[in-house]
């Protein structure tokens, strides 16, 4: 078999099955597990998968910067959004985290509601700015261009001191074995940091992000009390997630 037929064959196996194992593949080809992985390698330097121990997972289509994905599934955004913001009580501290969907979430908060945000993200913190009712909480550090975020010792250290009743996570990642993942270790370290102080955590995650992985873990799934979708999420795609007790939130 040539070699870009077993390729062909890897990104069939993996948009079917949703993960591969090289081992398995090896023996189906009748080639080493050698030729495997360098097959491997290669899909994942073309953003095809995501190289995991052993195998492949699907890779997060989400990896585009701030700017370009402002314009990506814009739609099932702004409900997750909608849905997302009605969580939120009076009087409650949350963190928002950063990202075009975080943005989406705070531009939905009432007018007439009093809580306090805390955010690493300069956007969210522009966007709630006009709010009358929001005390806003701006973590500082090194700005992370792509994701437009505070990063770093400095954001770690300032969100150490706080304790939240929610944090709404973006990831680009949301695997119910691979966990929630995202592109940039600095980036995992402080989304790691804000979970760990709050009470709840929500993540954020259009359907194209389920069931794939990025290369640096946040957490387990299960660190998700949980997940808000689109109404139109296959239930193929969140059962895995309930089995493990984390609710679906459809948006």
């Amino acid at each position: 078999m040539l070699t870009s037929h077993r390729k062909q064959a890897i990104l069939g196996a993996l948009k079917r099955d949703g993960q591969v194992v090289a081992k398995t593949l090896s023996e189906g080809f009748g080639v080493s597990e050698d030729t495997v992985r360098r097959d491997l390698r290669e899909l994942a330097a073309e953003g095809l998968l995501q190289r995991v121990h052993g195998g492949a997972l699907p890779a997060s289509p989400a990896a585009a910067d701030f700017a370009q994905r402002e314009h990506i599934a814009t739609t099932a955004k702004m409900a997750i959004a909608r849905a997302a913001a009605q969580m939120i009580q009076p009087g409650q501290i949350v963190i928002l985290d950063g990202g075009t969907t975080a943005v989406q979430l705070a531009r939905q908060l009432p007018t007439t509601l009093q809580a306090t945000v805390v955010t690493h993200s300069p956007s969210v913190a522009v966007v709630l700015a006009e709010h009358a009712g929001i005390e806003v909480v701006l973590i500082g550090g090194r700005l992370f261009k792509h994701s437009v975020v505070a990063v770093g010792a400095a954001a770690i250290e300032a969100i150490s001191h706080i304790r939240a009743d929610m944090y709404f996570m973006g990831v680009t990642g949301v695997h119910p074995t691979a966990g929630l993942s995202t592109g940039d270790l600095e980036e995992a370290y402080v989304k790691r940091a804000l979970a760990a102080q709050a009470a709840e955590t929500v993540v954020l995650a259009s359907s194209e992000k389920l069931h794939t992985a990025s290369a640096y873990v946040v957490a387990a799934a299960t660190a998700a009390s949980s997940i808000v979708v689109e109404k139109a999420t296959p239930v193929a795609l969140t059962d895995p997630f309930v089995a493990l007790g984390i609710d679906i939130v459809l948006a």
